[in-house]
C-alpha cells in the first residue's frame, strides 16, 4: 500500500471531529476518565512519596505501569480487531475503578506496603493496555478517515486536559475529603464512560462499509505478521522508531519524580509546587491542542514529527537544569506543547497508513513502542536518579534522545534524497 501523507492540501476545518455528536460524547466521557487517572496518580504518588521517600520506587512505578504495554499491546489490538472495542474499554475502566478503591482501602487502614503499591500499579497498567488500542479503533469508527487527524489530536488534548485538571481537582478533593475518601470518590469519575459505551452505536456491528473477515487470534504469529507489515511501510516504520526512542529514553518518567523536583525547586508548600509543575506540562499540551486545531498548523508529516521531538528534548533539558521555579514552569509548558504535537502527529500517520483489517494490531504494535518502551525510561530517569540525581538523569536522557533523533533525521533526509523509502514523506 502507498503511505498516506498530507501532501494533498485539504481545506482546514477547526475542530472538525466535533461535527460528529458521538465523538463529542465520547471525548467528554473519556476526558473525565483521563482526569480520574490523573487524580489517582496525584494522590497515590504523593502518598507513596510521603510514606517511603524513595526515588527507586518512583522508577519502579514507571516500570511496573508500562511493562504490560510492552508485552501485551499487540494482543490487546488483536482483541480489538476481533471483538467489540467498547467492551474492552469497559473492562479497562472496571480495573481502573478497582485500583482506586484498593488505594483507598490501604490509606484507610494505614497498611500500605511497597509490594501493595507495585501490584496496584501493574493492574493499572493492564487497564491502560485494554483501553489504548481499543480507544483508537473506536475513534476511527466514530469519525472515519476524513476527520481522523482532528479526532486523534483532540483525544490527546483531552488526555492533557485531564492532566491539567487532575492536580487542581485532586487538590480540591484532598482538601475537602482527604486522601482516603478522595481516591474512593475518584472511582466514580470513570462511570460516565462505562455507561455511555453500553449503548453507543459504534463498533463492528454498526460499520456500514464492507469488511474483510476479522482475523483470528494467533498469539505470537500476530506479533510477527504485524511487524512485517510495519517494516514494509516507511511511514509506519519511521513513526514507530521515533516514538520508541522517545519512550525508551524519557517517556513520562519525570512525572513520577515530580515530587522530588518540587522539593528541590521550591521554598514554599511542596504540595502546591508539585501540582503546579504537573499542571504546567499539561497546560502546554492543552494550549497546543487548541492552537493546532483552530489554525490547522503542523499537518502530519514524518519530518515535522522528528523536529518536534528535538524541540521537546531541548525543553526537557532546560527543565532539568532550571535554576529557578519560574524557569522550570516555562520549560515544562513548552515541553507539553511539543509532546502533544509530535505524539498526535505520529498517531495520526499510523492510523491513516494501517491496513483496515488489522488496524488494531498495527495500533497495538505502535503502542508497544510508544507506551511499552516507557518502562525503560524508569531505568534511565528513575533508577538513574539514585546514582546521579534526578536532574542529571533527566537532562542526560533528554540530551541522548536529542542526539539520536538528529542522527535519525539526517539518515531519513539522505535516504529520501537517494530515492530510498525511509519514512520521509
Amino acid at each position: 500500500m502507498h503511505p498516506v501523507t498530507s501532501s494533498s492540501p485539504v481545506p482546514h476545518q477547526s475542530f472538525a471531529a466535533f461535527r460528529h455528536p458521538g465523538f463529542r460524547a465520547y471525548l467528554t466521557c473519556s476526558a473525565l476518565a483521563m482526569m480520574a487517572d490523573s487524580i489517582e496518580h496525584v494522590i497515590s504518588y504523593w502518598m507513596v512519596f510521603q510514606k517511603f521517600q524513595s526515588p527507586a520506587l518512583g522508577g519502579f512505578a514507571v516500570l511496573s505501569h508500562w511493562l504490560p504495554f510492552l508485552f501485551f499491546s499487540v494482543y490487546s489490538g488483536a482483541l480489538a480487531d476481533r471483538f467489540d472495542p467498547r467492551r474492552l474499554i469497559q473492562i479497562g475502566m472496571g480495573l481502573f475503578m478497582g485500583v482506586s478503591l484498593a488505594w483507598g482501602y490501604f490509606f484507610l487502614t494505614d497498611t500500605l506496603e511497597i509490594w501493595h503499591a507495585q501490584v496496584l500499579l501493574v493492574i493499572h497498567g493492564f487497564a491502560g493496555v485494554l483501553w489504548a488500542p481499543a480507544s483508537q479503533l473506536l475513534i476511527h469508527d466514530i469519525v472515519g478517515k476524513q476527520h481522523l487527524q482532528s479526532a486523534v489530536r483532540l483525544n490527546a488534548t483531552a488526555r492533557y486536559m485531564g492532566l491539567l485538571l487532575g492536580p487542581a481537582v485532586g487538590g480540591g478533593i484532598l482538601l475537602l475529603f482527604g486522601p482516603i475518601y478522595g481516591i474512593a470518590l475518584n472511582a466514580a469519575i470513570y462511570l460516565p464512560l462505562v455507561l455511555w459505551l453500553w449503548k453507543a452505536p459504534y463498533g463492528p456491528r454498526f460499520r456500514t462499509t464492507p469488511e474483510a473477515p476479522r482475523p483470528a487470534l494467533r498469539g505470537l504469529a500476530d506479533v510477527l505478521s504485524t511487524a512485517r507489515v510495519v517494516g514494509g511501510n516507511p511511514i509506519l516504520l519511521s513513526m514507530t522508531i521515533l516514538v520508541g526512542c522517545a519512550s525508551f529514553a524519557v517517556g513520562n518518567s519525570y512525572q513520577a519524580q515530580m515530587p522530588e523536583f518540587a522539593r528541590d525547586l521550591g521554598h514554599g508548600d511542596v504540595g502546591v509546587l508539585y501540582s503546579m509543575l504537573l499542571a504546567a506540562d499539561a497546560a502546554g499540551a492543552l494550549f497546543g491542542g487548541f492552537l493546532l486545531e483552530s489554525t490547522g498548523m503542523l499537518q502530519p508529516r514524518a519530518r515535522t514529527a522528528f523536529i518536534l521531538v528535538m524541540m521537546w528534548c531541548a525543553a526537557l533539558v532546560a527543565f532539568a537544569l532550571a535554576p529557578s521555579y519560574a524557569l522550570a514552569l516555562a520549560a515544562l509548558f513548552i515541553a507539553g506543547f511539543m509532546e502533544l504535537s509530535f505524539n498526535s502527529m505520529a498517531q495520526t500517520l499510523v492510523q491513516l497508513n494501517a491496513p483496515g483489517e488489522i488496524r488494531g494490531r498495527v495500533i497495538g504494535f505502535y503502542a508497544v513502542s510508544s507506551l511499552g518502551l516507557r518502562a525503560f525510561s524508569g531505568v534511565t530517569v528513575g533508577l538513574g536518579g539514585t546514582l546521579v540525581g534526578i536532574h542529571w538523569s533527566l537532562g542526560l536522557s533528554a540530551a541522548a534522545l536529542l542526539a539520536v533523533t538528529v542522527c535519525l533525521t539526517i539518515y531519513i533526509t539522505r535516504a529520501a534524497s537517494a530515492g530510498r523509502p525511509a519514512g520521509s514523506a
